[in-house]
């Protein structure tokens, strides 16, 4: 089984959402579950070494990001989105963060059985 989750979300917006997606891919992959990621819209940021976590969040939601992608979980990141959104524009990817488009997006979602938003 396939399952594509797209992130939409600035990662520290104040919620658990971002970590709460993250927590589930961890969980499906370990399972045995095909996991895909793409990062859309604020949540680019989750894939530049800038985020960091705020002193009062106790979650590292980037090193979550980076260990999924160790697990081989493949990370697309919406190229148009990587310039135009997040708080740290411009700053740089890290690697495992495949910059991609809205048509990878589209194959995607046609590939996978389930696809979740955050």
């Amino acid at each position: 089984m396939i399952i594509l989750i797209i992130f939409n979300r600035v990662p520290y917006d104040t919620t658990d959402v971002t970590w709460n997606g993250l927590r589930l891919a961890k969980k499906l992959t370990e399972t045995g579950q095909e996991v895909r990621i793409f990062l859309m819209n604020d949540a680019v940021d989750l894939a530049r070494d800038a985020c960091t976590p705020p002193a009062d969040y106790d979650q590292d939601l980037s090193q979550m990001l980076k260990e999924l992608i160790k697990q081989k979980v493949p990370v697309k990141v919406c190229g148009t989105c990587m310039a135009r959104c997040g708080i740290h524009k411009n700053q740089p990817y890290f690697e495992g963060a495949e910059q991609s488009t809205m048509a990878a997006l589209a194959e995607w979602v046609v590939e996978s059985d389930k696809v979740i938003t955050f």
